[in-house]
Order: C-alpha cells, then sequence, then structure tokens
C-alpha cells in the first residue's frame, strides 16, 4: 500500500499474525460479566444502627451500577434495565436498585479508588503545569472590557511509564518544584526504580530523597551548575554535572 501523501513511501505494517490479530479485535466486543460470591454475599444493605429507613442497597451495589453506566454510556434508566437483563443472563437472583435510588444514592457515595499492585519497578516522570482559574471576573472583562482578574495554581504529577497518573500535588502559582517534587515522594506507592524531570527540580534535596527511596534521579542539570566543595552536597548531583560536562552536551535552559 503506497501512502498518498508521499507516494514514493511504502507503507510498513507491523503486525505479521494478521489471524491471530483480527480474533483479537473481535474479542474487544466480547461482554463477560461475573458476580462474586464476596459480592453477592455484600449486594443488600445491612444495619446502620441509625434511626430512619435502612438502605436495602449497599455501597457496592450502587456503585456497580454506576460503574456499567458510566462504561457504558447510559442513562439511569438505561442502566437500571441493563443490570437486569446482566442478571437475568447470569441467573442470578437479587434486586436491582432502580435508576431514582441511583440518583440519590450517587450524591453521597463514597468510593474508595483500589490501586493494582505492581511487580515490576516504577519509572517515574515528574513535570509540573500552570492552570487557570477562571472566574466571574475574567468573563466581565471579555464581554465588558477592561482587565479581568485571573487566578493560577500549580499542578505537579507523577506518572509512570504507562501514562498513569500516580501523584499529584497541587499549590498555588508560587509554589516551588522542587518543593513540590519533594511532597510527591511520599504520594507514590511502590518500588521507583528511577525518576525523571527537568532542571526545575534539579536541587541537592531532591537527589537525596529519591536516592534513600532506592531510585536512580535522572534530571539535568540547569546552566550554571558545578560541583561544589560545599557540605552537604549530593555526590549522585556531581556525578550528573560531571558526567553532562565530560560529554560537553547541551546545557537546557
Amino acid at each position: 500500500m503506497n501512502s498518498r501523501v508521499h507516494p514514493s513511501f511504502k507503507t510498513r505494517y507491523r503486525v505479521t499474525n494478521w489471524p491471530e490479530y483480527d480474533r483479537g479485535l473481535v474479542q474487544r466486543g466480547d461482554v463477560t460479566v461475573w458476580l462474586s460470591s464476596d459480592a453477592i454475599d455484600a449486594w443488600h444493605g445491612h444495619r446502620t444502627g441509625k434511626r430512619g429507613a435502612q438502605p436495602k442497597f449497599s455501597d457496592l451495589a450502587i456503585e456497580t451500577a454506576l460503574t456499567l453506566r458510566l462504561v457504558f454510556h447510559l442513562p439511569l434508566r438505561q442502566a437500571e434495565g441493563f443490570v437486569r437483563s446482566l442478571f437475568a443472563l447470569m441467573d442470578v437472583e437479587l434486586d436491582v436498585p432502580d435508576h431514582t435510588t441511583l440518583s440519590r444514592r450517587a450524591t453521597r457515595l463514597r468510593i474508595d479508588l483500589r490501586r493494582v499492585r505492581r511487580a515490576e519497578r516504577i519509572h517515574l516522570v515528574i513535570d509540573s503545569s500552570g492552570l487557570s482559574i477562571v472566574g466571574e471576573g475574567e468573563w466581565s472583562a471579555a464581554k465588558h472590557g477592561g482587565s479581568g482578574r485571573r487566578g493560577w495554581k500549580k499542578l505537579d504529577l507523577g506518572v509512570d511509564a504507562n501514562g498513569e497518573i500516580l501523584a499529584h500535588v497541587l499549590t498555588d502559582s508560587v509554589g516551588d518544584d522542587a518543593t513540590n517534587g519533594l511532597d510527591l515522594i511520599d504520594r507514590v506507592d511502590g518500588d521507583v526504580g528511577s525518576i525523571t524531570a527537568d532542571a526545575a527540580y534539579d536541587t541537592v534535596a531532591i537527589y537525596d530523597a529519591w536516592r534513600c527511596r532506592g531510585a536512580r534521579v535522572i534530571i539535568p542539570p540547569s546552566r550554571t551548575a558545578s560541583v561544589s566543595r560545599r557540605k552537604p552536597r549530593s555526590r549522585a548531583q556531581d556525578r550528573t554535572i560531571q558526567r553532562v560536562t565530560s560529554r560537553q552536551a547541551y546545557w537546557p535552559s
């Protein structure tokens, strides 16, 4: 197959096992749903000991129905019917919360996100971004003229190799990247193999803190970085500066 943009370029496909790849595409439409015995036992609510009507359905039941609604992009009424049809196919005799119950319980439902434990070490990438807070002042200035007040927040994120956000820190616009990077350390669970960041995180505290976690620090030094004889000083940071200097690498700003 020739490319329409570059006629002389022949498109190369990496997929060589077409029958297996085709079966994989078909399996994407296969919906398999089951309920464990623990989920069936915890489907109905238990007595809370408080005054008033006791809940008929547990938080697990409400969370399950709302999760299916979110996955399949269903309104509340259709979500109720979808769960009923699944229970009929599975031959499970369980009551299904109606759409009014789902709407009422969703406003005060607390969901604990359970993180999947990793067998391999985490390769973490840290960076920050500015968030603009648009309020009535900006809207009024855009409509009637003048200068509106703009608010800013700084968001530091820790992302793994798969793009999953493992930790975050939200501060004011005057927040320092290196300080926020220290706060991210306590919020990352698991074994961290390496940490990659830009020169804004090039501080002795960052090196020492992540090295205590057993992580390899990959941070390019700043343009004016130099090996110092003053203490305390990070040996890992000095080695990075010496390695970059010896190779005459490009110094980012």
